[in-house]
């Protein structure tokens, strides 16, 4: 067992770093298998010297986000430790502080782990980004933040969101009402996301506009979107024929997001995704990035990444969701 003691010079941030009540101290020791003592503003830890240095640098990690005016939550220091965990030279600071946009709620959206960071980074220097992972991991929700921020630096003239109308497992059967009413129900997690960007009101006058498109992927054919950030969502669901056709409707000075999860296909089993075979299409072509997300990258409920590992333990891999070659 090995002991180190750490002095923080400002009480004000070294109280919001122990948390109310200790809280984020104790996510530390839990997680970690540590234990700190406090004395004012002064922390001791002790435990395994490895995990005593880890613990050490989660704790001056998060000390140096409250020095730049980060309001540290109990979410941050799970996402800390994990960061810290799997690349104990990794910059918390330089992640978090990564700010993509400000919702209407005045929440900071930012990179949660080194996977989103790249995520961000890829979307800021290539044309076609896609994001592949499990559920939870702020593939759509960071797409959507960086086309709402771009929108309103003016860097694009619309935005346009879609994603493919495939039941998820279940027969929905007649849908009553007009066309735009049938489809609404597979659009809805991307109006949710939009919702969360910006107030109700101004959402709406923008989709009003045509500024904000939100449509089934069946409405791209035959289009070409000039100047536009484009996202496709819930890609696993596309054919191989869909995914071709939404890639070629890419036009001058427009970006284009797809996001999709291999472990979650619900096209017919002899069908090919689209997403799987594009993987492993377009891999290595120049301007386009992918970005892989694992079940450490959720951020959700921190049941969801438990759930996540325990279906994938037990679930018969399709053909088309085994990872292509990286020959």
């Amino acid at each position: 067992m090995s002991t180190t003691q750490l002095t923080f010079e400002d009480n004000a941030l070294a109280q919001a770093l122990y948390g109310e009540q200790g809280k984020h101290l104790k996510i530390v020791n839990r997680s970690l298998g540590v234990k700190t003592q406090v004395r004012g503003n002064q922390v001791s830890v002790e435990g395994p010297e490895a995990q005593m240095r880890l613990a050490q640098r989660v704790l001056l990690e998060l000390y140096e986000l409250l020095r730049a005016g980060y309001p540290v939550l109990a979410q941050d220091v799970q996402y800390t430790i994990r960061i810290l965990q799997d690349t104990e030279s990794a910059s918390v600071k330089e992640i978090f502080l990564d700010t993509v946009y400000i919702s209407a709620m005045k929440r900071r959206i930012s990179p949660k782990s080194l996977n989103q960071k790249r995520y961000i980074e890829a979307m800021r220097t290539h044309d076609i980004v896609f994001g592949v992972g499990p559920a939870g991991t702020g593939k759509t929700y960071l797409a959507m933040a960086m086309a709402v921020a771009a929108l309103m630096n003016q860097e694009f003239i619309r935005i346009v969101l879609t994603r493919p109308a495939v039941e998820a497992g279940e027969k929905l059967g007649f849908l009553p009402g007009d066309l735009a009413e049938k489809v609404n129900p597979y659009l809805r997690p991307l109006y949710d996301a939009m919702h969360d960007m910006m107030d109700f009101e101004k959402a709406s006058r923008l989709v009003q506009r045509g500024i904000i498109e939100v449509a089934p992927l069946a409405f791209m054919r035959g289009r070409t979107l000039n100047d536009s950030f484009v996202i496709l969502d819930e890609a696993q669901n596309t054919t191989s024929e869909q995914m071709m056709m939404f890639l070629t409707r890419l036009g001058f000075g427009s970006k284009a997001v797809i996001t999709g999860d291999v472990t979650q296909i619900d096209l017919p089993a002899v069908a090919t995704s689209g997403l799987v075979e594009a993987r492993e299409l377009l891999r290595g072509v120049e301007g386009i990035a992918f970005v892989h997300f694992t079940d450490r990258d959720v951020v959700r409920h921190p049941l969801v990444q438990d759930i996540i590992r325990a279906y994938d333990s037990r679930r018969p891999r399709r053909l088309s969701e085994v990872e292509p070659s990286r020959a």
